[in-house]
């Protein structure tokens, strides 16, 4: 199983590398990937992260699933990128799943994606989510292969759904206990 995350200066750490930290855990193979040319990438709390590649240097055909962290700056910079709406928008056709957490949902929005789907995000970005069916307020809300999740607070709860989809129940609560999550 392998996920390309997309960083942009100004994303979420936590729910990043909360994320990130459970599927290598779970034995994914989680590229973290530069959205600039630049290979660290600042995020929104001034912690950098080295990420493993840069867009331009990445073969994003091979992944299973994208991911997008939140953080208002950092989805702002997603958002202005056309090559990331345009694997957003290709994913999405290619029926191969897309994990969007807090403020990253308006990515989807804005590639178009989520129309008439249930969908979850930071509670101050239901607004911008006008072509959606339904907004739920659970931690991780699941509509095909459009994943979503809340933010800080939800970023264990969508690193442990993940791996329950892709490696089932029981892989997902061994996590879960290794961690000593809500025991």
């Amino acid at each position: 199983m392998k996920i390309n995350t997309f960083l942009a200066e100004g994303f979420e750490e936590t729910e990043a590398i909360a994320v990130i930290d459970l599927l290598r855990r779970a034995n994914f193979n989680v590229n973290l990937i530069s959205i600039t040319e630049k290979i660290e990438v600042n995020g929104g709390h001034n912690i950098k992260v080295i990420a493993d590649s840069t867009l331009s240097k990445t073969n994003l055909a091979d992944a299973d699933a994208i991911f997008l962290p939140g953080g208002g700056l950092g989805v702002e910079n997603l958002s202005k990128s056309q090559k990331i709406l345009d694997i957003v928008k290709e994913f999405s056709q290619l029926g191969k799943y897309i994990i969007a957490i807090c403020a990253a949902p308006v990515v989807l929005e804005k590639a178009g994606v989520i129309a008439n789907k249930k969908v979850t995000s930071f509670p101050g970005m239901k607004e911008k989510l006008p072509s959606i069916a339904s907004y739920l307020e659970d931690s991780v809300v699941i509509d095909g292969k459009i994943i979503t999740s809340r933010g800080v607070g939800t970023a264990i709860d969508l690193g442990l759904k993940i791996v329950e989809i892709f490696k089932g129940k029981d892989e997902s609560e061994k996590l879960r206990k290794s961690v000593v999550y809500r025991i």
